[in-house]
C-alpha cells in the first residue's frame, strides 16, 4: 500500500506530492545479473551527486567496500551479501526523502552493517525499517511501530528494547488499575448527575492537567526523536516517565468522561 503496489480494499490513501521514495527489496528483484555494478548504481555515468557533492562512481562504491575491479564486474559475480551492499549503495545515492528498507541487514558482514548504521543515522529524510535484527533497530530508529493484535497499531518512542520497557510499564499500570474494585453502580435515572463540590473542582482542573501532561509528553517525545539521546544515561528514565505520563493522561480522560 505504501509503495502503491496494492490498492486498499476500503478507504483511501493520501500521499504528499513532494514525496520521493526509494525502496530496498530483500528479494533483490531489481538486479540485472549482466549489468556492471558501477552502471547499476550510477545509471552509466562516471560521476554521481551525493548530498550536493559530485563523486566518482568508483570512489563512491569504495565507501561500500567494493574494489575498483568489483565495481566494473557484472552483478552475477557477486555473493548475496555483496548484492545487498550494491542495492544499498544504489538506494542511498538517490535524492529520496523517504527510504523504505525491507530487511536490509540480511547477509551483511559486521563491517558493512556498521557502515549502514552510520549512514542511516545521518540520513535527513524519513526512514521506515522492517527488520528482525533488534540490535540494528535499537541503534538506528527513533520510534517503533508495533502490531499489537486485533487490528491495533501503536507507536513507541525509541528502539525495540525501549518499546519492551514501555510495554512492561503500561502492563504494570494496568494491573494496578484493575486491583481497585469499582463501586457498585446505583440504578440509573433520567435526571442529570449532580456533582459534589469536590467533584466540580476536580472537573474544573482536568483540562489544565490534560494540557500540562500533553506538553510534558511532547517534550519527552522530542528528546526521544534524537537517536543520540539514547546514548545518554537519562534515556531510560525518560522512557519510564513517558509511560507514566501516558498512563496519567489516559486516567484524566477517563475521569473527565466519568464526571461529565
Amino acid at each position: 500500500l505504501l509503495l502503491d503496489e496494492l490498492q486498499p480494499t476500503k478507504g483511501s490513501i493520501r500521499r504528499s506530492k513532494t514525496i520521493q521514495l526509494a525502496y530496498f527489496d530483500q528479494m533483490r528483484d531489481n538486479l540485472d545479473p549482466n549489468m556492471k555494478a558501477m552502471d547499476f548504481v550510477s545509471g552509466g555515468r562516471e560521476r554521481i551527486e551525493i548530498g550536493g557533492k559530485s563523486k566518482h562512481i568508483i570512489g563512491y562504491l569504495r565507501q561500500f567496500l567494493f574494489t575498483g575491479k568489483q565495481a566494473m564486474a557484472p552483478i552475477r559475480m557477486f555473493s548475496g551479501g555483496e548484492k545487498n551492499r550494491l542495492m544499498l549503495a544504489k538506494i542511498l545515492s538517490q535524492p529520496a526523502n523517504l527510504l523504505v528498507l525491507d530487511e536490509p541487514t540480511n547477509d551483511l558482514d559486521v563491517e558493512t552493517l556498521e557502515l549502514l548504521e552510520e549512514m542511516l543515522v545521518d540520513y535527513n529524510g524519513t526512514l521506515i525499517l522492517i527488520s528482525h535484527d533488534r540490535t540494528f533497530l535499537n541503534n538506528v530508529v527513533g520510534s517503533t511501530v508495533v502490531l499489537d493484535g486485533d487490528g491495533v497499531i501503536n507507536q513507541y518512542a525509541g528502539g525495540y528494547d525501549d518499546y519492551l520497557i514501555q510495554k512492561q510499564d503500561k502492563i504494570a499500570v494496568q494491573k494496578t488499575k484493575t486491583k481497585v474494585k469499582p463501586k457498585a453502580e446505583k440504578p440509573s435515572n433520567n435526571s442529570p448527575k449532580k456533582l459534589t463540590y469536590k467533584q466540580q473542582q476536580e472537573l474544573k482542573k482536568l483540562p489544565e492537567k490534560i494540557e500540562k501532561t500533553e506538553i510534558q509528553i511532547g517534550e519527552i517525545q522530542m528528546l526521544l526523536s534524537d537517536p543520540e539521546f539514547f546514548q545518554t544515561d537519562e534515556s531510560q528514565d525518560a522512557l519510564i516517565r513517558l509511560a507514566r505520563l501516558e498512563a496519567d493522561l489516559e486516567r484524566y480522560f477517563d475521569k473527565w468522561g466519568e464526571l461529565e
